[in-house]
């Protein structure tokens, strides 16, 4: 593992303006859209909310990117799905 890897985290605001910080995990492309994956980063570690994976839907809006919930389910689940192999597969390789 790499000993200068240092965690990137952001805060994101829900529906109700509340704020969460999350740690990004990964980026992917599926289809032609990219997305972004976070673990929740103000939660404790036991509980069952830190095994949640956040997803969005990468888009740009005059040259910024931004996230953007995924509101299909059928899409969430493929990203899902893409996210959880690429998690293993790193995983396998150390």
């Amino acid at each position: 593992m790499d000993e200068n890897f240092e965690a990137t985290y952001i805060t994101i605001t829900d529906e109700d303006g509340n704020d969460h910080e999350v740690e990004f995990i990964s980026r992917i492309t599926v289809g032609e859209h990219d997305y972004a994956a976070f673990f929740p980063a103000d939660v404790d570690e036991d509980s069952e909310e830190a095994n949640v994976i956040i997803m969005f839907r990468i888009v740009e809006e005059n040259g910024e990117e931004l996230l953007e919930t995924i509101d299909d389910d059928d899409e969430a689940e493929l990203v899902y799905e893409k996210f959880a192999e690429s998690l293993f597969d790193d995983e396998e390789e150390e």
